[in-house]
């Protein structure tokens, strides 16, 4: 029987699936909607404690597609909540009486001295609320100067010396996020989150030559990468290893969420996700992902957490110590050319166009060197793949 259960800093929720602060979990209306239809916890959307005035304009988004129209990143201008604070305190506490088993974390907007930090602080405890989470990455104002490591520091000691609640920092991916995260850590935090939204411009107007609404916010599968390398190198660092880590940042499908469950996540909080396919989503990631560990043998998430992470290394750095070779499955072929295009023109040079005076193409493995373009530009997936070379080397080499 899997058990997709979590304890995370002392909060407990029956799955690892949490909305992100943002649009999402703006306000109860949308929270309670959630709830029911099945996510652990939720991060209410961040509130300041010294908000700036909302404007009808405030919210804004564009999206950069796939060529079917699949949405692969949203990026978005926002500020912090602009809702009355006294209504979103009030609201926050109505959600925690009526779902005390569900997680639900504040996001504040990272404060910039300690009186206001305590006194907002007072208040959010107030509500019952399970915790709170710093947000030095996406809140108004946030970078680049808040996210320095003597801020984060600071600001994180203020919140645990007014609060008794788990404080979660979230970071951006910016400069040095190791120096930045140790930071969090002598500042007492109990947790981060990783990543906040990366600054991106989603497009160029080229009819009115303007940049498509300037620079945003964006998150959604793009990111992903980067939100993996994140968490891959607070894991590995001596100094925050073993600080609990709630990674944001592409996560879609249950896949991305074991990904970075194996990297050592705790949980993985979800908000492009909702954005492009609706609260219901959560029914996919906590089917998927219980029938991956069903099949794998896994009873509870600690199982596979940070498996990953002991197996990571440098590929800019490692020493190759495998030989290995593509292979094209010519039943699968359909003679595009695209790997032999991929190859003349960006790589080694190691794929036949024609064999015998016909179109066939077929690997030159004097000249292959295993870099693997040729099977990510294949439209046929399985069409080609890396077999492992190494032993019939060695033997050839003796």
């Amino acid at each position: 029987m899997v058990d997709l259960s979590v304890d995370f800093v002392g909060v407990k929720a029956a799955n690892p699936f949490w909305l992100a602060s943002g649009p999402p979990t703006d306000g109860k209306t949308k929270i309670e909607r959630a709830f029911r239809a099945g996510w652990g916890g939720a991060v209410w959307k961040t509130l300041d404690a010294a908000p700036s005035a909302g404007d009808a304009s405030a919210a804004f988004y564009r999206a950069l597609h796939g060529g079917d129209r699949r949405v692969l990143a949203l990026d978005g201008v926002e500020r912090a909540s602009d809702r009355d604070l006294a209504l979103d305190l009030r609201e926050i506490a109505e959600v925690k009486r009526a779902w005390p088993d569900r997680a639900l974390i504040v996001s504040l907007a990272a404060p910039g001295d300690e009186e206001s930090a305590r006194r907002i602080l007072a208040e959010i405890a107030a509500t019952g609320c399970d915790g709170v989470e710093l947000n030095f990455g996406c809140a108004p104002g946030a970078r680049p100067a808040a996210d320095a490591a003597a801020r984060v520091e600071a600001a994180t000691r203020w919140c645990k010396a007014a609060t008794r609640m788990p404080a979660l920092v979230k970071l951006a991916p910016l400069g040095d996020l190791v120096r930045r995260a140790r930071a969090a850590k002598k500042g007492g935090a109990d947790a981060l989150t990783l990543i906040a939204a990366v600054d991106a411009i989603a497009g160029v107007d080229l009819d009115a030559m303007t940049p498509a609404g300037g620079v945003g916010g964006m998150g959604g599968p793009a990111v992903k990468p980067i939100a993996l390398a994140a968490v891959a190198s607070i894991a590995g660092d001596p100094e925050i290893a073993g600080l609990p880590i709630a990674a944001a940042g592409g996560v879609t499908t249950w896949r991305d969420a074991a990904e970075f469950i194996a990297l050592g996540a705790g949980v993985a909080q979800v908000c492009s996700a909702a954005m492009t396919y609706g609260f219901r989503v959560v029914d996919e990631l906590a089917s998927g992902l219980t029938s991956f560990m069903a099949a794998e043998g896994y009873r509870r998430l600690d199982d596979f957490r940070g498996r990953a992470a002991a197996n990571l290394v440098d590929g800019r750095r490692r020493e190759r110590d495998r030989v290995l070779k593509a292979e094209i499955d010519q039943a699968l072929c359909i003679q595009c050319g695209r790997c032999h295009v991929a190859c003349e023109d960006a790589a080694y040079q190691a794929i036949f166009a024609r064999v015998d005076g016909e179109r066939r193409f077929v690997v030159n493995e004097a000249a292959c060197v295993g870099c693997n373009l040729c099977a990510l530009v294949c439209p046929i997936e399985n069409c080609i793949k890396l077999v492992d070379k190494t032993e019939a080397a060695r033997a050839a080499a003796e």
